[in-house]
């Protein structure tokens, strides 16, 4: 293989920049799913009050510390991560959540959230295993696993 086409961590260049861009897709959505929570956070009320405050503090916590680590890996692949609130609005597919304030409407926003990033992690970490980009692999299988499960708790919450 010609080493000029490889960049630094030895992954083809393009197909790094073709990932980068996946990862700046993801990025987008985090950053509308974080935003999501901190209003859901913020605005819940009713008799699940105690129980979803602490919740949601908790999953925007942890995707506060993804969106960290998904714009380090765009830097790491030799790309620039998206930072603007107007490049997220216009890549992201999540929807703002506005004037939430209900604990069933709360709990299916989650839901479907973490859904759209599943089914965006799932192609990203297909094409990063097909390049042996094994950084970006670990990093989607560790969201994916825990989304998976917040996705479950979530849903018997809801039933």
């Amino acid at each position: 293989m010609n080493t000029s086409t490889l960049n630094i961590i030895g992954i083809d260049k393009e197909i790094a920049t073709s990932l980068a861009a996946d990862l700046n897709t993801l990025l987008a959505n985090f950053q509308l799913y974080y935003q999501n929570i901190r209003g859901l956070h913020w605005n819940i009320k009713g008799r699940n009050f105690f129980e979803l405050h602490t919740k949601f503090e908790e999953l925007y916590t942890a995707a506060n510390e993804t969106v960290d680590e998904i714009a380090e890996r765009v830097l790491t692949l030799e790309a620039q991560p998206l930072h603007t609130l107007s490049d997220y609005l216009e890549t992201a597919e999540i929807k703002q959540g506005k004037n939430i304030t209900t604990d069933k409407t709360s709990v299916e926003l989650v839901v479907d959230n973490l859904s759209t990033l599943l089914r965006i992690e799932r192609v990203v970490i297909e094409k990063a295993a097909e390049a042996g980009d094994e950084g970006t692999v670990a990093l989607l299988s560790e969201l994916i696993s825990t989304q998976e499960k917040t996705i479950w708790m979530f849903s018997s919450w809801l039933r």
